[in-house]
C-alpha cells in the first residue's frame, strides 16, 4: 500500500492511497465470497460458489463495490496509524480508480485534531493569582437570609374559614376570557398559589384578598405593554374566579428544635455554623471557576490555535442541546421559544458561534498542555469517578441502557484530566 499525505487549510489532510493488483486482488476474493454467502447459486452451498459463477450471478460492479468497501474500511485505520494522523469526525472518501488486475486508488479527505502552539502558561498562571481563602468573607445578613428562606422552605399550610389575605395559600377555579372567547391556557381548576408572590398578571391576586372558601369574583385586567405573548399585551382580559380553598402559613418556630429537624444539628449554632461554611465554599468555588476561566481565556489568546470546522461546529451542537434542555425545564419547546423572540434556529447558532469557538479553541488548549506535561488518567482513576458519580443516580441501571457508557468514561476521563492540569496551573502561584 503507497500513500501520500497532504495537509490543507484549517486543519484537513487529504490522503492519496494506491493498493498494488495484488493486495486489491484479495479483497475482490473476499468480497466475492462474502456475496457467495448471499445469493443462491444451484449446486453449491450458500459461500462455496466459485467466483465467476458469483460475478454471473451479480455482476462485476456489484463485485468491485463491495471490494472497495472493504478496502477503504480496512485501510483506513492502519493508514492513520502509521502516519500518526489524529483524525476527528467522518473521513470523506473518493475513489479514484476501480478496475481488477489493475491497482486500485483512493483519495481520503479528514480533519485532524489541530497543531496547538501554547503561550507560556506557567508564566500566564503565575501573573494574576486567584483570591485566598483567608480574603473570603461571609456576612452575617447572608447567612440570615439562608436561614429565613430554610424557615420559609418548612412553611406548613392549614385551611381555614375566613377571608383570604396576603401570605395565604388557597386553590382556585378561573377562566381568562377575551372578547367573551377563552384565551391560550386561560381554564384552570383547583390552580394552586401564594397570594402576594405575584406569578399572575399584575392585581390578579389583589383581587383575590379577601375572598372567603367557595365566593365568586369576575373583573377586568389590563395586560401590561410588554407582557408575552404579544397578542395579549396592552389588551383588557376578563376574568371568573371562584376560590374552593383557603389555607393559612404555618412558619416553624426559629429554635434548637427546628435545626435538630434539619438533619444532625445540635442546636441553632450548629445550624448557623454549617450555614456559613456552605456559604464560605460555596464563595470559593465561585472564585476558584472565575480564576481558572480568566487564566484559561489569558493562555488561549496567547496560543496559536488553527480550529477545524469539524470542532467548532460540535460545541455549536452541544451549546445547541444545553439550551434545549434548559428551556424544556421551564416547559417550553424550542419552536415556541424561537417564535416568540421571532428567531430561526440558524440566527441562534450564528450568535453562539464566537462562545463555540472559544469553547473548542479552549479544548484544544487543556489537552495540549496536558501532552506537554504528561498527564493522564488511568483507566482506574476514570470508574473510581463514575463510582461516585452512581451515588447520585438511584436508578444508575436505567441510565446506563440509556447512555453510552464508552463515551460517558472517555468524557469522564477527559474532565478529570482537565481538572489535573487547572490543579497544576494553580501550584504555578
Amino acid at each position: 500500500m503507497r500513500t501520500e499525505v497532504k495537509k490543507l487549510p484549517k486543519s484537513e489532510v487529504e490522503i492519496l492511497v494506491e493498493l498494488d493488483p495484488t493486495e486489491w486482488g484479495k479483497f475482490i476474493d473476499e468480497a466475492a465470497k462474502d456475496l457467495a454467502r448471499e445469493v443462491k447459486i444451484e449446486g453449491f452451498r450458500p459461500g462455496m460458489a466459485p467466483k465467476e459463477l458469483v460475478e454471473q450471478k451479480v455482476g462485476q460492479g456489484k463485485i468491485l463495490e463491495a471490494a472497495a468497501d472493504l478496502a477503504v474500511r480496512r485501510s483506513y485505520l492502519k493508514i492513520l496509524d502509521e502516519n500518526k494522523i489524529d483524525a476527528i469526525g467522518q473521513p470523506q472518501i473518493q475513489i479514484l480508480k476501480v478496475a481488477p488486475a489493475n491497482p486500485f486508488e483512493f483519495k481520503i479527505k479528514t480533519a485532524v485534531l489541530p497543531e496547538v502552539k501554547l503561550g507560556d502558561y506557567k508564566k500566564i498562571a503565575r501573573a494574576d493569582k486567584p483570591q485566598s481563602k483567608d480574603k473570603i468573607k461571609v456576612e452575617a445578613k447572608e447567612v440570615q437570609e439562608s436561614l429565613d428562606w430554610l424557615q420559609k422552605s418548612r412553611t406548613k399550610y392549614a385551611t381555614v374559614v375566613r377571608p383570604a389575605q396576603l401570605g395565604d395559600r388557597i386553590e382556585i377555579d378561573f377562566t381568562a376570557k377575551q372578547n367573551g372567547q377563552l384565551i391560550e391556557g386561560g381554564e384552570s381548576k383547583n390552580h394552586p398559589l401564594i397570594l402576594g408572590e405575584g406569578r399572575f398578571v399584575p392585581g390578579f391576586e389583589d383581587n383575590l384578598a379577601g375572598l372567603k372558601e367557595k365566593e365568586e369574583k369576575q373583573f377586568s385586567l389590563l395586560f401590561p405593554e410588554d407582557f408575552k405573548p404579544e397578542k395579549l399585551a396592552g389588551q383588557l382580559v376578563d376574568f371568573s374566579v371562584k376560590v374552593n380553598l383557603v389555607q393559612e402559613p404555618q412558619v416553624p418556630e426559629f429554635n434548637d428544635d427546628f435545626a435538630k429537624s434539619l438533619g444532625n444539628f445540635e442546636n441553632l449554632a450548629a445550624l448557623k455554623a454549617n450555614v456559613e461554611e456552605g456559604i464560605a465554599m460555596e464563595k470559593e468555588q465561585k472564585v476558584k471557576e472565575a480564576w481558572r476561566a480568566k487564566t484559561l481565556q489569558a493562555i488561549v489568546k496567547k496560543s496559536d490555535v488553527e480550529l477545524p470546522e469539524i470542532l467548532v461546529q460540535g460545541e455549536l451542537n452541544k451549546i445547541m442541546e444545553e439550551f434545549k434542555g434548559n428551556i424544556a425545564q421551564m416547559g417550553m419547546e424550542l419552536g415556541t421559544y424561537l417564535a416568540n423572540i421571532k428567531k430561526t434556529e440558524e440566527q441562534l447558532r450564528q450568535e453562539w458561534l464566537p462562545k463555540a469557538t472559544e469553547r473548542a479553541q479552549a479544548g484544544l488548549v487543556l489537552r495540549q498542555i496536558a501532552r506537554q506535561e504528561n498527564i493522564e488518567v488511568s483507566q482506574q482513576e476514570a470508574e473510581e469517578e463514575i463510582n461516585k458519580l452512581i451515588k447520585h443516580y438511584p436508578d444508575w441501571e436505567t441510565l446506563q441502557s440509556q447512555i453510552d457508557i464508552k463515551q460517558f468514561t472517555e468524557y469522564t476521563r477527559g474532565r478529570l484530566i482537565n481538572e489535573k492540569v487547572f490543579e497544576l496551573l494553580e501550584k504555578c502561584q
